[in-house]
């Protein structure tokens, strides 16, 4: 059973829920559980709040940090659903398993997201666009400076209230320099310092007029295989190519769903690797139709434009776009307003 510890007072009456920045506002409440003496401790649930930790604690020091990222619905008639959270659960282990983190148990992982979230059910509002975004996350807590491995650190979840992830058009620029992950290290954990070392980069794009970079891979840099945040997709012609998933690449989950719905659907895919060339080519003759992105946040992100060196490409607007099908056609399944054919659903009862 966990322990929970309500608050005395709601920040919901303070929070403007037609402006939310993304990431910015937080819920009551949060889910903290803690792994000491070589097994983990009873979770507790308590007031949204900061944490006491000391300066020589090994996440400051050696980066032991892995997160998730999750959304919860509300539809028509106030009832809460997760979008494939099982999936989630095991990508946190998974990645807490390469960074010599103890894996969560999978009974206390959805007992207190069940808990949590009825506990602040009303962060979640109906309305397509609207959610509470779901942020597990684990950090090293043992004091010292050693190198190595913890043997404590604290599981979490906190909850942020959501509306659309990016506003506006978004173009990315292709890595001519830089790269996201190597062969062998962490590019397909949902570590930390992955995000971490992305900011300087894309830094560098942002001066130039773009938002995200789709990064190449380490060994040539000939090769495209996800943005920012996002796994990436093209349609060439009525083709859907997208870069498989390796050591490099993060598994994610609506990357996973949107690939199921294109077979249920009759639209050809390919999942191999995509030459920067190609793509450049394709757009020269007009076979580059879209680019889209794909993650949690985002759900199905359009992507406007793109460059690379010193050439930039505009991508034309479809009336029949895969963007807005693929997007339309998962948020109806998230918001529970068609029939969900692929279990993809979780209800929070």
């Amino acid at each position: 059973m966990i322990e929970i510890q309500k608050t005395t007072e709601s920040k919901i009456d303070k929070t403007n829920f037609d402006n939310l920045a993304f990431g910015q506002v937080f819920s009551d409440h949060m889910m903290e559980c803690d792994y000491k003496d070589g097994a983990w401790q009873k979770p507790i649930i308590r007031p949204y709040g900061p944490l006491s930790l000391e300066p020589s604690a090994r996440v400051f020091h050696y980066g032991q940090a892995v997160f998730e990222g999750m959304k919860a619905y509300k539809d028509k008639d106030d009832r809460i659903w997760l979008f494939r959270p099982e999936q989630n659960f095991e990508r946190i282990n998974k990645s807490s398993a390469r960074m010599a983190i103890p894996e969560f148990p999978k009974e206390y992982f959805f007992e207190a997201l069940e808990e949590l979230l009825k506990l602040d059910k009303a962060w979640i509002k109906k309305g397509f666009g609207n959610s509470l975004y779901l942020r597990p996350f684990v950090i090293a807590t043992e004091s010292g400076v050693s190198a190595s491995a913890a043997k404590e650190y604290k599981f979490m979840i906190i909850c942020s209230p959501a509306q659309a992830y990016y506003s506006g058009e978004v173009r990315v620029k292709f890595s001519e320099k830089y790269s996201r992950a190597a062969d062998g290290g962490v590019g397909f954990a949902k570590a930390a310092g992955n995000y971490g070392a992305q900011f300087y980069p894309t830094n560098l794009a942002k001066e130039e007029g773009f938002q995200q970079i789709i990064w190449t891979d380490a060994n040539s840099h000939e090769y495209l295989e996800e943005a920012g945040t996002m796994n990436i997709f093209f349609r060439i012609g009525n083709k859907l190519v997208t870069a498989p998933t390796n050591d490099r690449i993060l598994d994610g989950v609506t990357r996973k769903s949107v690939l199921k719905l294109a077979e249920e659907n009759n639209i050809e895919v390919e999942v191999r690797r995509v030459s920067v060339q190609e793509i450049v080519e394709a757009a020269r003759k007009g076979e580059l139709k879209e680019m889209f992105g794909s993650g949690t946040a985002t759900v199905i992100n359009p992507i406007a434009g793109f460059g690379y060196k010193e050439e930039k490409f505009e991508l034309p607007n479809m009336d029949d776009s895969y963007a807005s099908f693929f997007k339309d056609t998962l948020m109806k399944i998230q918001y529970n307003e068609t029939e969900d054919l692929y279990d993809w659903t979780y209800e929070v009862k």
